[in-house]
C-alpha cells in the first residue's frame, strides 16, 4: 500500500498567494517543468502537499476542472494543529515551490444525480466551491447551504455572489452562538428522488447532517473534510482487541482508547494518514475477517470489507487486515 508521500510526483510553484477571509488564504499553484497544463481533475477532487515542515497535508482544489494551467487550494491557519497549516500560511510566499501529488478524489459528483444540496462549514467549501463552478450554467440545479462564523470568516464571497451561483446560495452566520445554528433538519427534511447531499466542514455539522439526513437513501448522502475536528457518531463501545496482519502473521493488541493506526505505529509500521479523524480516507485498509466498528464519515455501516484505522474499531475480539 502506497503512502501519501509515495504518490508525490511533481513540483508546482506558488504564482500568487490571496487572503480569501480571516486566516484563510488562496494559494495559486502553476507547473515549473514548462508543462502547458497541470493532471486534470474533476470537482471535489484533493491533492497531497508537502508542507515546509514535511507533514503531508490534503487539500480540495477549488478552482474549476475546466482549468487545467493551475491548481487552487485553500488553507486556514489552525493555531492548534500540528504545524502544516501554520507553515504553510507563515512561510510559503509567492514563487516559493511545492511538491504536490496527482489530484485524487474519494467526494466526486454523482453522474446519474439529477440535483445537488450541498452544506458547506467554514473552509469545507473548497471542494463544494469547485462543484457550483462545475454545475454553473449547465442543465442540473443545485442549492448549496455554506455556514459561517461571520462575514469576516466567510472565503470566497465575492466568487458565490457571481451569476448562477449567487441565485443558488445561502450564506448563514451563527455569530458563535448556538441558538443560530443553520437548520439542516429542514433542508433536509424531504428526500427528493435524484437529490444528493454533499457535505464539507466541521465535525459538529458534519454530525448533524448525518443525524438529519438518515432517512435518505444511504447511497446519496456524502461527506469529506479534511483538517477539522470533526469526530463521527458517538462509538457503541471502546473495548481492546486483537489486529492480526496477515501479510506477515503479526498479531497487535489494540486497547482500549488508542487507535489502530496509533498501535501499528507503536509497533514500527509507516502507514499513511493525513487527518486522523476518518474523514479523508488516507489511512482505508482492506479488512479480510471481523466484525468492524465503523466511526468514519467516509464508509457506509455495511461495508465489511474495509476500515479506517485512524478511528474505527472492532465489533469481534478480532480484526485480519492487509497489511
Amino acid at each position: 500500500m502506497d503512502s501519501p508521500v509515495d504518490a508525490l510526483m511533481r513540483t508546482v510553484s506558488v504564482r500568487a498567494k490571496q487572503k480569501v477571509a480571516r486566516d484563510t488564504f488562496l494559494f495559486d499553484l502553476v507547473p515549473t517543468d514548462g508543462a502547458a497544463e497541470l493532471p486534470a481533475f474533476t470537482a471535489g477532487a484533493h491533492i497531497v502537499v508537502v508542507t515546509p515542515i514535511g507533514l503531508t497535508r490534503r487539500y480540495s482544489l477549488c478552482n474549476s476542472p475546466a482549468e487545467r494551467e493551475r491548481y487552487l487550494i485553500a488553507i486556514k491557519r489552525e493555531d492548534q494543529g500540528l504545524g502544516g497549516s501554520i507553515s504553510m500560511v507563515d512561510g510559503v510566499q509567492v514563487g516559493d515551490r511545492l511538491v504536490v501529488s496527482r489530484p485524487e478524489n474519494h467526494f466526486a459528483l454523482d453522474p446519474q444525480a439529477k440535483r445537488f444540496v450541498f452544506v458547506a462549514g467554514g473552509i469545507g467549501i473548497t471542494p463544494i466551491l469547485s462543484m457550483v463552478r462545475a454545475l454553473a450554467g449547465g442543465a442540473r440545479d443545485f442549492r448549496l447551504y455554506y455556514c459561517t462564523r461571520s462575514p469576516e470568516a466567510t472565503a470566497f464571497a465575492q466568487e458565490l455572489a457571481a451569476p448562477g451561483i449567487s441565485e443558488r446560495c445561502v450564506i448563514h452566520h451563527d455569530h458563535g452562538d448556538r441558538a443560530l445554528s443553520f437548520d439542516v433538519a429542514t433542508v433536509l427534511a424531504n428526500p427528493v428522488a435524484g437529490t444528493h447531499v454533499y457535505c464539507c466542514g466541521p465535525g459538529p455539522l458534519m454530525h448533524a447532517v448525518r443525524e438529519q439526513s438518515r432517512h435518505w437513501p444511504s447511497e446519496s448522502v456524502h461527506f469529506e473534510d479534511f483538517g477539522s475536528l470533526a469526530t463521527a457518531t458517538t462509538p457503541v463501545s471502546d473495548q481492546p482487541f486483537t489486529v492480526q496482519l496477515v501479510r506477515t502473521g503479526r498479531e497487535v493488541a489494540i486497547p482500549a482508547g488508542v487507535s489502530i493506526l496509533e498501535a501499528l505505529r507503536g509497533q514500527g509500521l509507516v502507514l499513511p494518514s493525513s487527518c486522523e479523524s476518518g474523514t479523508c480516507g488516507a489511512c482505508r485498509t482492506r479488512l479480510l475477517d471481523g466484525r468492524p466498528e465503523h466511526r468514519d464519515f467516509v464508509l457506509d455501516e455495511d461495508i465489511q470489507d474495509e476500515i479506517m484505522i485512524c478511528v474505527s474499531r472492532a465489533k469481534s475480539t478480532r480484526l485480519a487486515l492487509d497489511l
